[in-house]
């Protein structure tokens, strides 16, 4: 029996450009008018308690420590296991703010690896 090789419809491929847009959108949103923004990054060191500076401390947190990298790694991982569309959106958006987000090498391998997974075989259905 063989299997036929992971493929996208194209309403899959129509929601994946909508969450790489959005998710890479939001990523420079943060990045330049959030974290690297002298005068916001003022007001929120000096104690200004809005959200934004709340999401400004939780991503710098995440960059820091390689979360966007590493997960967008382990999604990777998993797609190229066993490839399908959720761990491919899940792939996309951690890579897309890994990328952004000073994650750059461990997003990069990510992102290697979900194309990778499109060599793969679909699994079976019953």
């Amino acid at each position: 029996m063989k299997k036929t090789p992971f493929r996208l419809t194209p309403y899959q491929v129509q929601w994946l450009l909508i969450v790489g847009f959005l998710t890479v959108g939001y990523a420079l949103y943060l990045r330049y008018l959030a974290v690297e923004f002298s005068s916001v990054a003022l007001a929120c060191d000096a104690g200004l308690q809005t959200v934004l500076c709340k999401t400004r401390i939780l991503v710098t947190a995440l960059f820091k420590n390689s979360v966007f990298g590493i997960t967008a790694l382990v999604i990777a991982a998993l797609h190229l296991i066993r490839p399908s569309i959720v761990l491919l959106t899940g792939g996309v958006i951690a890579a897309g703010f890994g990328i952004v987000l000073y994650n750059i090498e461990l997003s990069g391998l990510a992102i290697g690896l979900l194309i990778l997974g499109f060599a793969r075989p679909a699994p079976a259905t019953a």
